[in-house]
């Protein structure tokens, strides 16, 4: 009998490990899949950024173009805002003379 539990023993050990390295094969396949996927994705991510780096923006110069000619507008607008504000002043100064005067 104690051959025959012996030999029993040594059957199931068998069998676990049969079971561990099935495992391992899985994980092993499992892993390879993840590192290839990374490795494509950091692939993919260099491509887009040496993409981005070396496209020049046209987009940008349009903007450019279009600030300016904004900004012009917007100077202008102020400058007649000043000048008109200077009116007023010089304007009350002549009627403030003018009252002055008139007291007098």
């Amino acid at each position: 009998m104690n051959k025959m539990d012996e030999l029993l023993h040594v059957s199931k050990l068998n069998d676990l490990l049969k079971q561990k390295e099935e495992n391992d094969k899985k994980k092993n396949t499992v892993i390879w899949i993840l590192a290839i996927m990374g490795a494509v994705a950091a692939v993919a991510a260099i491509a887009y950024a040496v993409y981005r780096f070396l496209t020049p923006d046209y987009l940008e110069d349009f903007e450019d173009d279009f600030e300016d000619d904004f900004d012009d507008d917007f100077f202008e607008d102020e400058e007649d805002a000043e000048e008109e504000k200077k009116e007023e002043k010089a304007e009350e100064t002549e009627t403030a003379e003018a009252d002055k005067k008139e007291e007098e």
